[in-house]
Order: C-alpha cells, then sequence, then structure tokens
C-alpha cells in the first residue's frame, strides 16, 4: 500500500484550489502521510496573503498534512509575461526541492495548471524514481488561447509538445470529464493511462449557513436566480444581461443576483446601470463561510459559458457546488456539463450566448410550480451524492494511487 503522498500543487490553501487541503486531510483520514509542496500564497490577486512573507523554505502542519512552501515570484494579472514568471519560479524552486530535500514518498500526485508542474514532476520521476499521477484540470495549450491570455501560435504550438512530452512520462492521468478523456486519446495518449474523476465541491465550507449582514436577498418574492462565481470574458454574460432586460421590459417578476468578481465585473454593472435595470443585483464576492447561506436563498442556480469546443469538454466547479446544495439548476454549457445536468435531471438546458434559449429557459422556470422545483433539487442532490462527493472521489484516487505504486 502506498503510504507516503507527496501533492505537488502550485496554488494550496488559503488559496482557492479544486484539490487543496480538504482532499489532504481526507488521504490522511485514511491513513496516507501528506506532504504537500506549493507557493507562498497569492492567488487570485498576485500579491501574498497577509500571514505569510516569502523565503526559503516554510513549513507547516495543518490537521496533520504536512506543509512546506517555497517561494515565486508573485503575479497573477494580464501580462503573459509575468503570469509566466510566476510559473517558471515556482518550478524552479519545487524541482530545487524536490531532487535535493524531499523525503523518501511512494505516489507523486500532481495538479494541472500550470504545466511547468508536470515538467517538475517528470524530472522528480526522472531522478527519484517515483510514480506520478498527474490531474489535469485545464486543458492545455487550449485553455490559453480560449481565455485569451495566449495568442501566439509558435508558443501555443510549444507548450502543446511539452503538453504531449509530460503526457508520455508521467504514469497515470485524472481528468475530469469523458471530453478531456476523448480530446487526449485524440493526442495519442493511451485510453488505458486515463482514469475519469468529477471534481468534487467545499462540501465543509458549503454546509456552514454563516448568515451575513445584509439578508435582504432573503425577503425577496420574486423569482431568484443566482449566478456565483467568476465574471470573466468565458462566462459571456452580456446574454443574461439581454435576458435580464427583457423581464424587466416585460415587469415578469425575476431576478438575477450575480455574486463574486471578474475582469468583467466593473463593464457589466455599468450596462446594467446604464440600462435601469432593477432585476440584475449585483453582490460583492463572499467568504465562504457566508456562501452557501447565499445560494440556499436562489429558487434556481445559473451556469454560463461561452460557446467554445473548449468548454464542451469542461465541468463549471459550480455545478459541484449548485448540486451538492440540491438546488435545481438553468445551464448554457455544452457537452459534459449539460449532460450531468440531463443525466441528473436537475434543471433546465439552453443554448449558450443565445438570449432566446435563455429566457424560453427562465420563462419555463417560471411556470414551474414550487413542488416541481423540489424535485429538481432533490435529483440534483442525490446525483451529487451518487457520483460526484468527496468521498467518491477521494475512493477512486486511492485505487489509481495503489495501482501505480503496485507496478
Amino acid at each position: 500500500m502506498a503510504k507516503r503522498v507527496l501533492l505537488l500543487t502550485q496554488w494550496f490553501d488559503p488559496e482557492p484550489t479544486f484539490k487543496g487541503l480538504l482532499f489532504a486531510k481526507e488521504l490522511v483520514s485514511k491513513g496516507y502521510d501528506v506532504e504537500v509542496v506549493t507557493g507562498f500564497p497569492n492567488y487570485p490577486g498576485g500579491v501574498i496573503y497577509e500571514g505569510y512573507k516569502i523565503k526559503f523554505i516554510q513549513k507547516e502542519v495543518i490537521d496533520g498534512v504536512n506543509i512546506t512552501r517555497l517561494p515565486l515570484y508573485p503575479s497573477h494579472d494580464s501580462s503573459a509575461f509575468k503570469r509566466i514568471l510566476n510559473f517558471i519560479s515556482f518550478a524552479v524552486s519545487a524541482l530545487f526541492y524536490n531532487l535535493f530535500f524531499l523525503k523518501k514518498v511512494d505516489v507523486i500526485y500532481a495538479y494541472h495548471p500550470p504545466l511547468t508542474i508536470g515538467v517538475v514532476a517528470v524530472i522528480t520521476r526522472l531522478f527519484r524514481r517515483i510514480p506520478i499521477v498527474y490531474d489535469i484540470q485545464d486543458m492545455w495549450p487550449d485553455t490559453l488561447k480560449a481565455t485569451g491570455m495566449l495568442n501566439n501560435e509558435k508558443l501555443l504550438g510549444f507548450i502543446g509538445k511539452v503538453a504531449k512530452w509530460v503526457y508520455k512520462r508521467v504514469d497515470r492521468i485524472v481528468v475530469l470529464s469523458p471530453g478531456f478523456q476523448q480530446l487526449l486519446i485524440e493526442r495519442e495518449v493511451p485510453e488505458s493511462k486515463i482514469d475519469i474523476i468529477p471534481n468534487w465541491c467545499d462540501e465543509p465550507s458549503l454546509s456552514l449557513i454563516t448568515q451575513p449582514t445584509d439578508t435582504s436577498i432573503a425577503e425577496d418574492k420574486r423569482l431568484k436566480i443566482i449566478f456565483a462565481g467568476n465574471m470573466g470574458k468565458a462566462q459571456a454574460l452580456d446574454t443574461v444581461i439581454d435576458a435580464a432586460t427583457h423581464f424587466h421590459n416585460k415587469a415578469e417578476e425575476v431576478v438575477f443576483y450575480m455574486i463574486g468578481g471578474g475582469v468583467e465585473l466593473k463593464r457589466l454593472k455599468r450596462i446594467v446601470v446604464e440600462k435601469g435595470l432593477t432585476n440584475m443585483v449585483f453582490i460583492p464576492q463572499v467568504p465562504m463561510a457566508e456562501i452557501g447561506w447565499y445560494l440556499r436563498q436562489a429558487d434556481v442556480l445559473l451556469v454560463h459559458l461561452k460557446k467554445d469546443p473548449l468548454f464542451s469538454i469542461t465541468i463549471p466547479s459550480k455545478i459541484q457546488a449548485y448540486m451538492f446544495l440540491g438546488k435545481p439548476i438553468l445551464i448554457g454549457v455544452e457537452g459534459d456539463a449539460k449532460n450531468i445536468v440531463n443525466s441528473a435531471k436537475a434543471g433546465i438546458v439552453f443554448e449558450p450566448e443565445n438570449v432566446h434559449s435563455l429566457i424560453e429557459a427562465v420563462q419555463a422556470m417560471l411556470l414551474t410550480d414550487r413542488a416541481k422545483l423540489l424535485e429538481y433539487g432533490q435529483r440534483s442532490s442525490q446525483y451529487y451524492s451518487d457520483y460526484l462527493s468527496l468521498s467518491s472521489g477521494v475512493e477512486q484516487f486511492i485505487r489509481v494511487f495503489e495501482e501505480v505504486t503496485q507496478k
């Protein structure tokens, strides 16, 4: 049995991440000795978090998880050069630590993005002979191009070649959706090397029901549609504004609550003010302790991504959070994400970036009685418990860890 696991990840708590402290603590509870090698927290703002100061090595223990923090260049702005420097600086620190200071481990769990983590893991494997389980959360270079972070075709091509080099040399690859698996197969990765393990949500945080100071949303009697999360170009939220404009002009009892921040937030708020919309309300990003309370106020929870081939194989993390809370889902995403909601019979699907399709979906929700909405929510919660939960996901990872260490 593999007993010592290295979690190699550039981002870790208190930074927002899919496979952070929650994952590590669950492995510890299963009898694993876990060391996390990560950077000093600076994501998403690009500023080192309060209480931390960059130094050569910082060791800490949280709930039985051994955490090693290494120096990096903190950055997360729009400058591609600074972002690359951020990735490379941590990669250099992590590689140096792994080769000269890392105690013996049985398996490396490497979290991608960024791709530099995969490079570090492979070089570590070359010298230390440790098997690698490589968890791909974003498909590079596809994501870089789709989000507009990088448009240089030569550089994108180089990144694609490096990705293939990494895929060939890791022992197993874990992906979050069937679409990711198919894309890797098309890139000549053997199907037997790929496991599909969906992400889970932060169950403990969402289980908290800490009431915020302003509880006015609870008094709103309109059909409350809540979107929570990043408001960037990928979310294409102009479509939602257009739908809100339609219902505002029709004076129908529906309101969109938009919770969070992002690069598009100022522009979106300006449009809403210019249009004089009273049925679209922006709420600043709230602490994790309160987000569960806010989402529980929703009648319907909204997911939307722009129409792009990459997003048809992506499963937005908010889907797991919405389903865990047992709420009906209004989803404008193609492919794997849509298939989950359809399989669970957990809500209504509309075509992304198609305002008429969204309007029809909202009207269907308006005509749905409360009992039917509750049924959507119950099926949503049951599907999460059966297929997407933390306990289910960790058991699958443990199986993969055991298989790679027994070769």
